[in-house]
């Protein structure tokens, strides 16, 4: 017992060393499940946690942030070998996988816990964001103005267990197959030479 504590204990240090190592970015698009989902299947991106970010209160639970009590946005915290995807490239998938142009809410998923969302990690990722956000209202890429919030990464909380890798253990559950599945088979179409 001892010594699967310690094998354990040296699993959980290799896993904050090697998390170390790689870039970071944070991003909400309205339900982590979707967000997770897809950021998983491109090359680069080596882990994919869902959690919180953006609000007030610490270690918050998932029916405090969808009471809308806590201020957070659920997000993604990704984390990518910037050798073999870019932040403007993570971007270029982020706009395109869910409609930024909508007030708290992504389909039928409502509140401010699912507003667009970058929560940037240092100057060059906020200098990336406003641009790209600035370059694709310019263009007219959206039939409205795009109304992300580009915000300063303060804090991220990991979501309850249950909530990780949720499409690939649940995958057959109602909501994968009609909301998170047709929106994978549309990413990977689109993205095809970016998928791992």
């Amino acid at each position: 017992m001892q010594a699967q504590k310690k094998e354990n204990k040296k699993s959980s240090n290799n896993t904050k060393m090697e998390n170390s190592q790689l870039d970071s970015a944070t991003f909400g698009a309205g339900c982590f499940w979707c967000v997770e989902a897809v950021f998983q299947q491109l090359k680069g991106v080596k882990k994919v946690v869902s959690g919180y970010s953006g609000g007030t209160i610490k270690n918050p639970a998932y029916r405090e942030v969808c009471a809308g009590i806590t201020g957070h946005a659920e997000v993604c915290q990704i984390y990518y070998n910037s050798n073999e995807i870019t932040f403007q490239e993570l971007l270029e998938v982020f706009w395109q996988t869910h409609d930024p142009t909508t007030l708290n809410r992504q389909g039928n998923d409502v509140g401010t816990q699912y507003r667009s969302a970058i929560f940037y990690h240092n100057e060059n990722q906020k200098k990336v964001a406003e641009e790209l956000k600035k370059k694709l209202n310019d263009s007219g890429a959206f039939s409205n103005p795009i109304i992300t919030e580009i915000s300063e990464f303060k804090n991220f909380y990991p979501a309850e267990d249950y909530h990780q890798n949720y499409y690939n253990l649940n995958g057959d559950e109602p909501y994968c197959q009609f909301l998170i599945k047709p929106k994978l088979d549309k990413f990977k179409k689109v993205f095809s030479e970016k998928l791992k």
